[in-house]
């Protein structure tokens, strides 16, 4: 019985043609939206980057989950780190073509490149989180804290203390994590919410620059 390859819904902002070498962005939506939510960035983030939006595999409601909000009764730690692996396989069928990969996420999302990055940080050049978490790990070993405290990856977490969506549970676990395993930037943004301003998308794209284009 051949097994299935997962290929995932992805939108570039290259084509084909245009991507080999490139640093690649891999982008990961929030719950219940879908993998053009935030090709809106795109024209405010480093025009270096290929840009790959991916859609989560659950469908649900008006749009897709990567797995179940964490207070739901059928939560587990293994369907993330499903969800992970699978786009891992499919990020394995396409990084080799450019120089580097580094992962931006909002809100669920976040929990996706986070955990994509303690899987393999050797691999990720630099994570961005915009009003999102971080998943407590409960001893699996599938997130390999060690080796990302050992590299100390450079992850730029974005939000606003109003932010009424990401539980304060969630917020104090991150920052617990992010402070221990990387190379922090976090930045407080006022009369945001749920959501991203432009002064934040500056940041994110200085932070970029900086950290993976000019490698700092």
């Amino acid at each position: 019985m051949t097994e299935t390859t997962y290929k995932p819904v992805v939108v570039w902002s290259k084509p084909e043609a245009e991507r080999a070498g490139t640093p690649l962005l891999v982008l990961f939506h929030g719950y219940l939206s879908n993998e053009q939510d935030l090709m809106g960035l795109v024209p405010g983030l480093p025009g270096d980057f290929t840009v790959a939006a991916v859609r989560a595999p659950v469908a649900l409601g008006p749009g897709f989950t990567w797995f179940p909000l964490m207070h739901e009764p059928d939560f587990s730690v293994d369907k993330v780190t499903k969800a992970v692996a699978d786009v891992w396989t499919w990020l394995d069928s396409v990084k080799d073509q450019h120089s580097s990969v580094s992962l931006l996420g909002f809100s669920m999302g976040m929990a996706v490149a986070t955990s994509m990055l303690r899987h393999r940080p050797e691999e990720i050049a630099a994570v961005v989180g915009l009003s999102g978490f971080a998943i407590p790990a409960d001893g699996n070993p599938f997130f390999r804290d060690d080796a990302v405290k050992a590299v100390r990856p450079p992850l730029f977490w974005g939000r606003d203390q109003a932010d009424q969506v990401i539980t304060a549970d969630k917020v104090e676990f991150t920052h617990a994590w992010a402070n221990a395993h990387v190379d922090l930037t976090k930045v407080l943004y006022t009369g945001i919410g749920h959501g991203v301003n432009a002064q934040e998308l500056a940041h994110v794209k200085e932070f970029l620059t900086y950290k993976v284009l000019k490698g700092a």
